[in-house]
């Protein structure tokens, strides 16, 4: 079954990164890969991989958000969850719809922007599961709050991020390493990447958090962090200027293990810099 969730003030960044990800999808570039025998074969190697699920979410109602594609949505079906996957480009949510309809799988597809969710009623969902996408738009915060709204009392949300230094720093290597070149409170979405670098994904639109609003609006929307990843993808013997030299000194990805609380936290009294 398949929504589209009515977005008829869609904004600017929202209908660029939608072209962009059906132009991806359409071209099987990185990140658009589907689940194949392998990944079935041990679904929780690939959905579970910091062991937060306990490796169990049969019966919850699990919400794959941004993560269309044929990946997070099929596995967690094929383990016995009811899955929602919400993603803005058709062409990913296709892949979800082949792959489904191919091994007997029961998904709900929705058509919808990470930071607009108003067609997924409240307290929703036991599970959310957000693969990296909050850095495609402008305010992280709509998307925190959306999860907030659409989450349980006590349920979690598991999200991958792209750290700030990850999108400050320049794609190929200097004589002493990766220098930033963005500032780390600029505004507006970051200048096209002129390399293939895998840790931009060329034609997209892609802004950079602070800490402060990754980590402190996921507090301030109603969650408490319990925990935190690093994924490792570094090696220092790896080509200069590939993914894997280059996260060997500038770390790529953050996840964050949080809970859903009772209410949203006010924020206390404290001085951050602003521009």
């Amino acid at each position: 079954m398949q929504e589209l969730l009515d977005l008829p003030f869609m904004n600017a960044p929202q209908k660029h990164n939608r072209e962009a990800w059906d132009d991806r999808a359409r071209r099987r570039l990185a990140h658009t890969e589907t689940a194949g025998d392998a990944q079935f074969a041990d679904p929780w190697t690939f959905i579970d991989d910091c062991g937060w699920l306990g490796r169990n979410v049969a019966g919850k109602k699990v919400l794959c958000l941004a993560a269309g594609g044929g990946w997070h949505g099929p596995l967690f079906a094929s383990v016995g969850a009811r899955v929602t996957v919400v993603d803005i480009s058709p062409e990913m949510l296709a892949r979800d719809h082949e792959l489904a309809a191919e091994r007997g799988l029961e998904l709900r597809m929705v058509e919808a922007s990470i930071d607009h969710l108003s067609g997924l009623a409240d307290a929703e969902f036991d599970v959310v599961i957000q693969p990296v996408s909050t850095c495609y738009v402008p305010d992280i915060n709509c998307v925190y709050r959306e999860v907030a709204r659409v989450t349980v009392s006590g349920g979690l949300y598991i999200s991958q991020h792209k750290q700030p230094t990850n999108l400050q720093s320049a794609a190929m290597p200097s004589s002493s390493g990766y220098p930033i070149q963005e500032s780390y409170y600029r505004s507006g979405p970051l200048p096209p990447e002129p390399v293939n670098a895998l840790h931009r994904e060329n034609g997209t639109l892609e802004y950079v958090h602070r800490w402060d609003d990754l980590l402190g609006g996921i507090c301030r929307a109603g969650f408490v962090v319990e925990d935190v990843a690093e994924p490792r993808h570094g090696d220092p013997h790896a080509k200069p200027g590939s993914f894997r030299h280059r996260s060997w000194f500038v770390p790529p990805y953050i996840t964050f293990k949080a809970r859903r609380t009772a209410q949203a936290v006010q924020p206390k009294t404290l001085w951050t810099p602003r521009e």
